[in-house]
């Protein structure tokens, strides 16, 4: 292990965001001011190595104090973990979040991917850039989707400090951005999570019933609509009778994967090796996703009470929720939840004066999509970089810190509650006899009434953009998002099920529906979706290190190019497109071509 420090030094504010983490040193060694007699050996080391899931927390309270990582802030953080600076730069340089380089203490990031691309994104970033100007003391980035498709096009300012201040300007406009920027706290409030939901406080919901009704920061308000009753319910059963429940309720997983729950929860609940983790992925960062942020803001006590019975059913002690960092309002949201929930027993030692003991530690992301991947997340919480690990083993036998992991999305967790309450049986009648229950959409782009909308499976596609209002001129929906797949506007009935879309030759992924009209440049959105793909690749496998880039150059070269030229192109992208599928490592390659290859052969694309 190579642990060679530099000379830098770090600053007392640097120094202080890391004690604040970790505690204040201890010995030399971890760079307290004192004698040098305790250099001579590693004291602790091996406690400290035991600690390397906090590099990551750590690098946030770097960059949450100052706005960068310095060499000799990471220095200091590495000497307090007995983490090689190297890995540790190589960490800090993985996620979009976080800079090594300085930069002014506020960041506004600008949304420029799909649905803000269409809502005038470029020129919301133009008009940004020409108000603040040269010196401005703001540093704009664009961003990929900030998850507040339904009110773009949106922007997300940071400013760093003790402590470190947010604001969400969306619909943004270049006044409300530059404000968000300048002064967060005058910044306009954001608007309740229940303006999300067209459908609120409709008497046909179920995972959004409480979203609008309920206060999300009231313990008291979650219990009287019914919080915590699904959860005595687990207790009642036991974990067998939990699990039983889940699996005849045909539950699969929302993520993308429709990977059925509760084999999942069996497989790990029947692993020998303890402890056993449960994880929540709560990093969705498809563009056009935005469901799970709605649920976290408007019902976070749901998501708590999920996670908790996951954990009894399959036997794990320790819970961890990894959540977006470009969701500031879900966090205070969620910190607070957990804060209350300890404090009443609903989490701790002996939850329900049941002798069980459960607690969940939130970790943040940074901006990096390929920790949507369960194990890339896995390797994220670990303190490494964020790359996928080869299969087998899977999670359910070796997942975090190698052990035993049960790992699912916000939504498919909170559709445990319904489960317990209502019974197998009754779950299993809604939808259809291969996709059970009821599903979330997030419908944006060019609707009337962009938002999170709750129907049971096998509505059609047709339905839910006629609730939404889609608009004149519809051309195109994308469905499943950047690793989706268009279709055209007259194949509206479409059954929204795994296997009607699959039927269709396309797929429904997480619930992403994007609506565009024809205003809207196809050529261009191919682009920014062939960008993305290119900036999220994390860069482990050839196929999709380099086939990402060779995909965007071909649709460079497509845009200012017309017939054999062009031809040419297109069949160089199927060639790259099917190496990528068949031989990336990971999901992200092997979608990657997903979108641009249903735009050619469903759209015309270029023709």
């Amino acid at each position: 292990m190579d642990l060679h420090f530099g000379d830098s030094k770090p600053t007392d504010d640097e120094r202080a965001a890391v004690d604040a983490l970790l505690g204040p040193p201890e010995s030399s060694w971890e760079g307290a001011d004192r004698s040098d007699a305790d250099l001579r050996w590693a004291k602790g080391g091996r406690e400290a190595r035991d600690r390397r899931d906090l590099l990551l927390p750590g690098l946030h309270a770097i960059n949450d104090r100052i706005g960068w990582i310095s060499d000799g802030a990471l220095d200091y953080l590495c000497r307090r973990l007995t983490v090689p600076p190297a890995e540790a730069y190589g960490v800090a340089t993985f996620y979009a979040m976080f800079s090594v380089k300085p930069r002014p203490a506020t960041v506004l990031h600008v949304c420029t991917d799909l649905a803000c691309a269409a809502s005038g994104a470029s020129e919301l970033c133009a008009g940004i850039e020409a108000r603040l100007g040269l010196g401005s003391g703001v540093s704009v980035e664009r961003s990929p989707c900030l998850g507040l498709c339904e009110r773009a096009p949106a922007a997300l300012a940071i400013k760093a400090g003790d402590p470190v201040r947010t604001a969400v300007s969306a619909p943004a406009t270049v006044h409300d951005a530059v404000l968000a920027a300048s002064a967060p706290d005058s910044a306009p409030e954001e608007p309740p999570a229940a303006l999300a939901v067209p459908q609120a406080g409709g008497e046909e919901l179920i995972l959004l019933r409480r979203v609008g009704v309920v206060d999300p920061s009231s313990l008291d308000d979650y219990r009287a609509h019914g919080g915590y009753t699904a959860l005595r319910r687990a207790f009642e059963l036991g974990p067998a009778g939990v699990i039983r429940e889940v699996t005849d309720s045909g539950l699969v997983g929302r993520g993308g994967a429709a990977f059925p729950t509760g084999r999942k929860w069996q497989a790990t609940a029947s692993q020998p090796d303890h402890p056993h983790y449960v994880v929540c992925n709560a990093d969705e960062s498809e563009p056009g996703t935005f469901k799970d942020r709605v649920l976290m803001e408007g019902d976070p006590y749901a998501l708590v009470e999920a996670m908790t019975i996951a954990a009894y059913a399959t036997g794990a002690h320790q819970g961890y929720l990894y959540l977006r960092g470009e969701y500031p309002r879900a966090l205070h949201r969620l910190e607070h939840a957990l804060a209350q929930a300890r404090a009443r027993g609903l989490l701790g030692d002996d939850i329900l004066g049941q002798g069980y003991a459960f607690d969940i530690e939130i970790r943040r992301g940074a901006g990096a999509y390929i920790c949507g991947e369960e194990t890339a997340l896995f390797n994220s919480i670990e303190g490494y970089r964020g790359e996928p690990r080869s299969k087998p083993p899977f999670p359910v036998e070796k997942g975090l810190f190698g052990k035993p992991t049960v790992e699912n999305n916000v939504e498919t967790l909170v559709n445990v509650l319904p489960i317990l309450t209502m019974g197998a049986p009754a779950y299993a009648a809604i939808g259809t006899g291969k996709s059970t229950g009821p599903k979330l959409f997030c419908v944006s782009g060019s609707v009337a009434r962009p938002g999170i909308y709750e129907l049971p499976f096998g509505a059609t596609l047709g339905d839910l953009l006629e609730l939404a209002g889609a608009r004149d001129g519809l051309r195109a929906v994308l469905l499943g998002g950047a690793a989706g797949g268009f279709v055209r506007a007259d194949e509206l009935d479409i059954p929204l099920t795994f296997e009607g879309t699959r039927e269709a030759g396309t797929t429904l992924g997480s619930g992403v529906v994007m609506a565009f009209d024809d205003t809207v440049p196809l050529p261009r959105l191919l682009l920014r979706i062939a960008e993305f793909f290119r900036d999220e690749s994390c860069g482990q496998c050839v196929p999709c290190r380099v086939g990402t880039v060779r995909q965007e150059e071909a649709l460079h070269r497509i845009v200012e190019r017309t017939g054999a030229a062009a031809a040419d192109d297109i069949a160089l992208l199927r060639e790259v497109g099917r190496a990528m599928r068949d031989a990336s490592i990971c999901g992200l390659g092997q979608t990657a071509w997903n979108a641009v290859e249903s735009a050619i052969d469903r759209l015309g694309a270029y023709e």
